[in-house]
């Protein structure tokens, strides 16, 4: 029997969101303010999108 593949989240906490893009909490904060990522509350949870997250590095790519 093959195992299923694993699901990837759609969101992450904060801690991990800032790990996943290489910067610290408080960076990610200010990303947050300037609108460059989405963010899901879920209670009093914080929780970023990985889709933003992705989009966020791709918008920052450079092509030199």
């Amino acid at each position: 029997m093959k195992a299923p593949p694993p699901v990837e989240p759609i969101c992450v906490k904060v801690n991990d969101a800032a790990r996943m893009i290489g910067v610290g909490r408080t960076k990610l904060y200010e990303l947050i303010a300037a609108g460059e990522v989405d963010v899901v509350k879920l209670g009093k949870s914080t929780r970023i999108t990985t889709a933003s997250l992705r989009n966020l590095v791709e918008r920052n790519v450079s092509l030199d």
